[in-house]
């Protein structure tokens, strides 16, 4: 079985650098989602007016053209330049939080490599159409994109990788 680990290598003062591969899984994972995003939101945009709903699966699936111009959610209000802001803010949190994990980590790398092609694909929106295209559309559910899909999956995996690691980095006690 082949591992997942990349390699870490030593400068002269003893601090470990980021591996080529790190950068190069991010870089495949984050243009296939920002490219897939792009598409699906160009088809969508193309092919629908706004508030234009069409049924993919009877009652369960839809695709509804949503022009999103808050943030999440509806939340943090309609400028784009503070929304592009925030979001740049955050990846830098992030990457500063997981660095060090996704240079030894396949999957915190594909995580991360999501939540930044999907940002990238929502602040592109937001630059091209000054809001967000949105049209997955649960109807229990704020309709959303592949963009918000892919973040959301990619912090999801980052929260239970940090659960993983607090609990594995527990002593374990033993019963007597």
């Amino acid at each position: 079985m082949q591992s997942s680990e990349a390699p870490r290598p030593q400068t002269q003062g003893g601090d470990e650098r980021v591996s080529p591969l790190v950068y190069v899984t991010l870089a495949i994972t984050g243009l296939t989602v920002f490219g897939l995003d792009q598409w699906t939101k160009h088809i969508v945009a193309g092919q629908f007016l706004s508030g234009e709903s069409r049924v993919l699966i009877p009652h369960l699936l839809y695709w509804t053209y949503v022009q999103n111009r808050a943030g999440a959610f509806g939340l943090f209000g309609t400028k784009s330049w503070l929304l592009v802001v925030m979001a740049v803010i955050v990846l830098a949190i992030f990457w500063s939080a997981y660095r060090e994990v996704a240079a030894r980590s396949l999957l915190v790398r594909i995580a991360f490599g999501g939540i930044v092609g999907g940002a990238i694909g929502n602040i592109v929106d937001r630059f091209h159409y000054g809001y967000v295209v949105d049209f997955i559309d649960l109807r229990w559910w704020p309709v959303f994109n592949v963009a918000d899909s892919c973040i959301t999956i990619g912090v999801v995996v980052l929260i239970l990788t940090t659960f993983r690691r607090e609990r594995a980095a527990r002593p374990r006690e033993t019963p007597v």
